[in-house]
């Protein structure tokens, strides 16, 4: 474990791109296989682009508001770097608007057309997303560590990324953080939050977190099936 004053220690980051991209290529192979999703499925989906897109813009204000600025003023030197990813932000935010319109729509009606716009969406989305998500992590991190102390690190993240949200979010965040991670992520999530808290957030929000995923990426049984089993 690092000490407060170590450099910052920055590899949640990289967890969080991770989850992201899973679901996003998850999400863009469910829409796009037949039979296509439809009922509680659909509805499931639509709400969970949304609920990404949330996610997604309060990052990235975390980091535009908070590390981004801290960074500026320990290594004015950075400041070409964070200008590049602040304008890779912009870039990102009309794509992730239209995520959470297309999302929406899709979760309210039962259309095709609300299918393919969500899937089209989503594909502008990743083109421009994922590679700032590598070139974050990439070339990003490595200076953010180089420039504030673990302690640092730990301000930023309670202030916008724990803080201003429920316990139940936190839960449920946490578990889609650690939806297939490997052993090495695992260890990294469920030691950023003391034990008692550890202990509430995996064990008292396993089976909600369950159930949605469930909902989302599980078909819905046909209605033909479900009467010749009768």
């Amino acid at each position: 474990m690092r000490g407060e004053s170590d450099p910052a220690d920055t590899r949640m980051m990289g967890i969080v791109h991770n989850a992201l991209r899973r679901d996003l290529e998850r999400m863009q192979a469910v829409l796009t296989s037949q039979p296509y999703p439809r009922g509680r499925q659909r509805r499931a989906l639509g709400e969970h682009a949304v609920w990404l897109m949330d996610l997604l813009h309060a990052h990235h204000t975390g980091e535009d508001e908070g590390l981004w600025p801290l960074v500026r003023q320990r290594n004015p030197q950075a400041g070409p770097l964070l200008d590049s990813l602040d304008a890779d932000h912009r870039r990102i935010a009309p794509a992730v608007d239209a995520t959470i319109a297309a999302g929406r729509r899709y979760a309210d009606t039962t259309t095709e057309d609300a299918r393919a716009d969500l899937v089209t969406a989503l594909a502008v989305l990743v083109t421009v997303l994922v590679p700032h998500l590598d070139r974050e992590v990439e070339e990003g991190m490595p200076v953010v560590s180089a420039s504030i102390t673990q302690a640092d690190w730990h301000s930023w993240d309670q202030k916008y990324n724990v803080k201003p949200k429920s316990l139940q979010q936190l839960g449920l965040e946490g578990h889609w953080l650690l939806d297939g991670i490997d052993p090495e992520g695992y260890q990294t999530v469920v030691h950023v939050v003391p034990a008692v808290a550890r202990f509430i957030l995996l064990h008292g929000f396993a089976r909600a977190y369950r159930r949605r995923a469930t909902a989302r990426w599980t078909p819905e049984p046909s209605t033909d099936r479900v009467t010749a089993g009768l």
